[in-house]
């Protein structure tokens, strides 16, 4: 299984990014969870303190082992390096792992360049995002941020769920059609929808309105718990049970519209 979360920022992509890799793990599953977007905060999420974050450093900053692979420093714009890098190895040797056995791979960005930028940095990361995806056997859920331009064709073609955490708020949606756009100009067909901090029925209804032709299939109640457990650091499939329960519900759901989708194809 690997699945693309995306949305705009504080929908709750991050909750359901880590509560998912918790639960795949927790099914005795070996799960890469991996940071990419720039604001990262994937690792408090999945309950690391914040001594072990400190210590913790973006693929993108590795200057010394992408110079290495590359053949070029970062922040070198053209030029001639590598551009199918040794990556085979990252997921071991630059992860964390949590007490429940995931591991937590956390990209970064280049300070000096946009996403889209030829530079070195750029392809030894979406050559490691193409590896997760598609090379590895492992469950991969790829925590991003609001879009999916660092993807290419090939990585894209290879995730079998693009899910947009979605809040009731026109901005929001907003973001969710351009990322079904995006989407579909890589060959993607099928982008998921989950609400997230719903209120109640009319939030939902209000989603479901507005999606145009993408399928809500789940929703993530607003509760205490979840704000307690980002004020606190803390993990939320271990302090709210309630944000436990909804996304179980979500990840049956996706399990089973990707494999009824494979066993058509």
């Amino acid at each position: 299984m690997k699945i693309a979360v995306t949305g705009k920022g504080g929908v709750g992509k991050t909750t359901l990014s880590s509560v998912m890799s918790y639960l795949y793990a927790k099914e005795g599953k070996k799960v890469i969870a991996v940071d990419a977007d720039p604001d990262a905060n994937l690792a408090t999420a999945l309950g690391f303190s914040d001594t072990e974050i400190e210590g913790m450093r973006p693929i993108a900053e590795m200057a010394e082992l992408i110079a290495e692979r590359t053949g070029a420093r970062p922040g070198a714009m053209g030029g001639v390096f590598k551009l199918n890098p040794k990556v085979d190895d990252i997921p071991e040797g630059c992860s964390r792992t949590t007490v429940d056995g995931i591991k937590l791979l956390i990209m970064g960005k280049s300070k000096e360049a946009s996403s889209g930028c030829y530079c070195p940095e750029n392809v030894f990361l979406k050559r490691l995002l193409k590896h997760l995806v598609v090379e590895r056997d492992d469950v991969v859920i790829v925590d991003m941020e609001a879009g999916i331009e660092h993807l290419t064709r090939g990585t894209a073609e290879g995730v079998d769920a693009f899910v947009v955490v979605v809040e009731p708020g026109k901005r929001s949606i907003q973001t969710a059609i351009s990322v079904r756009d995006m989407a579909k100009q890589l060959g993607v067909s099928h982008v998921y929808v989950v609400a997230g901090k719903v209120r109640n029925d009319s939030d939902i209804e209000f989603i479901k309105k507005n999606i145009e032709g993408m399928e809500l299939i789940g929703s993530v109640r607003f509760t205490e718990e979840i704000s307690n457990a980002d004020m606190q650091g803390a993990a939320v499939f271990k302090a709210a049970p309630s944000a436990l329960k909804d996304i179980a519900a979500i990840k049956n759901t996706l399990d089973g519209k990707v494999s009824g989708g494979q066993e058509a194809a």
